[in-house]
């Protein structure tokens, strides 16, 4: 079904190129549910017509020069500290915007996915800012698309409302200006949303990009009343690799800004630090964004999964352990996170830290316990070295987190006079990977095998968020699962155990693994054993998981 776009539609005409133009317009190529058309109208569209008509290109472009970059490292060209914009660096005069209203305290972040049921959840809960996810924990389904955009829009006009299949009623149990301030997170400039066409001039027709698409819809409809409630249109960047996609962001940013009438400067984004790449240029990525700009996050899993892609062909000395023994202690996350506080706090940024995977269980008593520990060490952690903030997934532990926090804040609402300026990270140091040591297990095998296949199956019913064996895993933590098992079969190998790892034994661990998965009616194990075998097993490495499963099953 098609709606048709507001934008003048102008007969083909032809330019001084001789071939025909026309209006740059979005088509709708998916049915339309219920209340569909309040996010979907002309006028929406046409703003994201506008906004593809002037930055669809230059996202091609660079995504294109990703690929260049990682052709680079694969032949032994290391990221690197840039020569040509060291002057950027140097120069210690310049801030960026920091906090909007409402940022200002950010100690605990709960995320999670923009469901009915998961927004009034997170509105209710006790974290300072509620990440609202159209990234790594929402499967892309054009329903939880343009219904997660309902469900926002509704919450911000206080009529949000959730009835359980089992009759259990959820409200937002507070004023709006009690709740945690929301940070909304589009997907990353890899994605599409196929089911939005975009028309360019010459009449071409392509994929609307994901990240304009998610961010086009919640500007448009929510800036007015976010700036109405004491706030502002804030966002979460995702998976940056550069500062030239850093100044894609702001260019969108400010021409969203004049197109809606909103004064400058009025969006905020905090840049999540996810890839090697990104981490070689954190300033520069500030500097792009500075008058936007409130803060960076270590995103530790996306980071990682990032580390094993852009390694993975470099031998032995760069294979890394089981996921589990890859943890914050280790020297090259040690040097990227004390790198990252450094960084944000010298340019007046907010230092957010990363997500514990550890989940309670409220059925055992001893399980939750193990993983209140776990998170409390690991928020002692950050709030001792610098960080103003951190990430939860479930209310029940935001408790654990914000003790730590408080008793490194007390009544300060972050501590951006901690410059850290005992900090000197080197190149070396972020790219110490064959320093971590470890082993590579049976039992790591298994469980990478069990927790992409799991996850896939999850995301492939439209669950982005999967509670799996205590833990809460999303599509970074799997693409780290899957990442490994084709960087260890390829490498061919050894685990602790004396065997090696080649095609026979994935074959037969995968075997061991399905043996094990809870199969139940209308699940999508079989599809996610297919995408498994594509991102895991084949010679070529796809960059993203999703990007094939995608295509091919939603």
């Amino acid at each position: 079904m098609t709606i048709a776009p507001a934008l003048d539609r102008t007969e083909p005409r032809q330019s001084a190129g001789g071939f025909a133009t026309v209006s740059p317009w979005i088509e709708v190529t998916a049915p339309l549910g219920e209340r569909y058309e309040e996010i979907l109208t002309p006028a929406a569209l046409d703003f994201l017509a506008a906004l593809h008509d002037r930055f669809a290109h230059t996202r091609h472009d660079l995504l294109a020069a990703r690929l260049q970059t990682r052709v680079d490292a694969a032949n032994g060209r290391d990221p690197r500290f840039l020569p040509e914009t060291a002057e950027i660096r140097a120069d210690r005069s310049w801030r960026v915007a920091g906090a909007g209203p409402g940022l200002e305290d950010r100690r605990v972040e709960i995320t999670g996915p923009t469901d009915r049921k998961m927004t009034i959840n997170a509105l209710n809960s006790d974290a300072k800012v509620w990440l609202a996810d159209h990234e790594d924990a929402t499967s892309p389904t054009w329903r939880n698309i343009v219904e997660g955009q309902l469900n926002l829009g509704d919450a911000l006009r206080g009529r949000l409302g959730f009835t359980s299949p089992e009759g259990k009623e959820y409200r937002v149990e507070r004023e709006l200006a009690e709740t945690p301030t929301i940070v909304f997170r589009p997907r990353g400039w890899h994605l599409t949303e196929k089911h939005l066409r975009f028309h360019d001039r010459t009449g071409r027709a392509m994929h609307a990009s994901g990240s304009l698409v998610d961010f086009g819809l919640y500007v448009f409809h929510n800036a007015r009343r976010l700036i109405e409630l004491g706030r502002g249109p804030y966002f979460y960047l995702p998976k940056l690799e550069s500062h030239l996609e850093a100044r894609l962001w702001n260019d969108v940013f400010v021409f969203a800004q004049n197109a809606l009438g909103i004064p400058q400067g009025t969006i905020r984004a905090t840049v999540l630090i996810e890839t090697i790449q990104a981490a070689f240029q954190m300033e520069e990525i500030l500097y792009e964004l500075r008058e936007h700009c409130a803060g960076l996050n270590a995103g530790r899993w996306d980071y990682i999964f990032s580390i094993v892609k852009t390694f993975r062909s470099r031998g032995r000395r760069w294979v890394l352990p089981d996921r589990a023994q890859i943890t914050m202690t280790v020297p090259f996350m040690r040097a990227y996170t004390e790198l990252l506080v450094q960084t944000a706090h010298g340019r007046g940024a907010h230092a957010i830290g990363g997500m514990s995977a550890f989940i309670p269980d409220r059925r055992d008593p001893e399980i939750t316990e193990r993983a209140l520990a776990a998170v409390a060490a690991d928020k002692r952690r950050e709030a001792g070295d610098g960080f103003d903030g951190t990430w939860v997934a479930h209310p029940d532990l935001i408790p654990t987190a914000r003790a730590e926090f408080d008793r490194v804040l007390g009544e300060r609402p972050n501590q951006l006079e901690r410059l850290r300026e005992d900090v000197e990270v080197t190149a070396a140091q972020l790219l110490d990977i064959p320093s971590v040591g470890g082993a590579v297990t049976e039992a790591g095998v298994i469980d990478n095998i069990q927790i992409a296949i799991r996850y896939v199956e999850s995301w492939l019913r439209g669950v982005g968020a999967a509670a799996i064996e205590h833990l809460m895993e999303d599509a970074a933590t799997a693409e780290i699962s899957r990442s490994q098992i084709w960087q260890w079969l390829h490498d061919n190998t050894v685990t602790a155990e004396g065997t090696r790892i080649d095609q026979t034994y994935i074959v037969q661990a995968m075997g061991e693994a399905v043996r094990g998965l809870p199969r139940f009616e209308g699940d999508r194990f079989d599809d996610a054993i297919q995408v498994f075998r594509t991102v895991a097993l084949e010679p070529e490495f796809p960059t993203f998981l999703t990007l094939g499963a995608y295509a091919r099953f939603l």
